[in-house]
């Protein structure tokens, strides 16, 4: 940003903000005194009543501004499609790009798609920065929330913010909290409300991916990955990680168990399938499971096994995304695995990277994904 006034230039570099300074001296090599840091100052040109110098300083500002508001065909872009099915041909283009819209995060999570007046923003969390950041394409990226998940005054592990977000019926934000160990709202005028924070008296592990169903229950995973010492965490008051259903009266039920890590939740369009990833080294799958009329879970079913990929790639199965015609986009080692409802490999748009999450747009034009340190996108052909 440049602000004319003042003669300053912000830009970052190194993932750090850096401010160019111009000043007005008898010397044009006197530092300038400012106590902000880190800072490149330069001198201003002399004004002289000629125009030359006016040009000259236009010619700079104009530059300046060519530079930083490049067009997005000079995005950086990073891996490929992998085509391993015809079928893949109906979401997306196989030469189409993998754009890196932002970098320099530590470990981003939970895209959601809001909508508002100005054609929407997509919000997204760091989790070890304990913050959630908005993006939109015409201002980029800017601190939404921090403290986002842990609000405590002792140093809290390496994960302590909160992971996955979602939108209730009321257009409120919802967060999975790992510090505070609760899935809470946003309320009207700022205020957090916690929804959920314990089952049966002892306190959740750490929740981690939720889903809305059409009567407002939160569908919603616990593994430990939040506690600082994870499954050996002596704060850890539950033996085992769970998946839950949230109603809006507040009764919690325990919907399965039988996971040992249990991330990425998704119902499917119909909402009669539960859709579960689960990040087990030792057992990487994707697993789906009938939801009863009583709204209880049927048989579980492994749809795919991400155990040989793991040889390929870094990464496990992770959060997850599910389009209006029940195709899951589910993040994996390398990149985001698309999956037909029975469990079909069609495809893999493969970043190289750690993908911890994906969301659609509301037109499903556009997937945002967290890839490790960047936030991404793709774009898919509409259904």
């Amino acid at each position: 940003m440049i602000n004319p006034m003042v003669g300053t230039f912000d830009f970052p570099v190194a993932d750090r903000p850096v401010q160019l300074k111009c000043w007005r001296s008898h010397s044009p090599l006197t530092p300038h005194p400012s106590s902000e840091a880190p800072a490149v100052n330069f001198p201003c040109p002399r004004i002289y009543p000629p125009n030359s110098s006016r040009r000259f300083a236009a010619f700079l500002i104009l530059t300046f501004l060519a530079i930083v508001n490049l067009p997005m065909a000079f995005a950086e872009t990073i891996g490929r499609v992998e085509r391993l099915d015809e079928t893949l041909d109906t979401y997306v283009a196989a030469d189409s790009k993998i754009e890196v819209l932002a970098s320099g995060f530590t470990w981003t999570e939970g895209p959601v798609w809001v909508a508002d007046d100005a054609g929407g923003h997509l919000l997204f969390t760091d989790i070890p920065r304990n913050s959630i950041f908005r993006w939109t394409a015409a201002r980029g990226i800017e601190l939404f929330m921090k403290p986002s998940g842990y609000t405590g005054v002792s140093f809290y592990g390496l994960e302590p913010g909160a992971n996955g977000l979602a939108l209730d019926g009321q257009g409120r934000l919802v967060m999975c909290e790992h510090g505070d160990r609760r899935v809470s709202v946003l309320t009207p005028g700022g205020g957090k409300m916690t929804l959920v924070d314990s089952f049966e008296g002892k306190r959740l592990n750490s929740p981690n991916d939720l889903c809305f169903d059409s009567v407002g229950s939160i569908y919603f995973t616990d593994p430990p990955y939040g506690l600082p010492q994870r499954a050996d965490d002596p704060r850890r008051e539950l033996d085992f990680c769970g998946v839950y259903r949230l109603d809006p009266d507040r009764k919690l039920t325990l919907l399965t168990k039988q996971l040992a890590r249990p991330n990425g939740i998704g119902l499917s369009p119909d909402q009669k399938t539960l859709y579960v990833a689960q990040s087990d080294p030792e057992l990487p799958i994707w697993v789906s499971f009938p939801i009863k009329d009583d709204k209880t879970l049927g048989e579980m079913k492994t749809l795919h096994n991400a155990k040989a990929a793991m040889s390929e790639f870094p990464g496990l199965p992770d959060g997850l995304a599910v389009a209006k015609d029940g195709t899951i986009f589910g993040s994996g080692p390398g990149g985001i695995y698309v999956l037909k409802p029975e469990g079909k490999l069609i495809g893999r748009i493969i970043t190289g990277e750690r993908t911890s999450n994906c969301c659609l747009s509301p037109g499903g034009d556009w997937l945002y994904m967290t890839v490790d340190s960047r936030l991404c996108r793709i774009a898919l052909k509409p259904l």
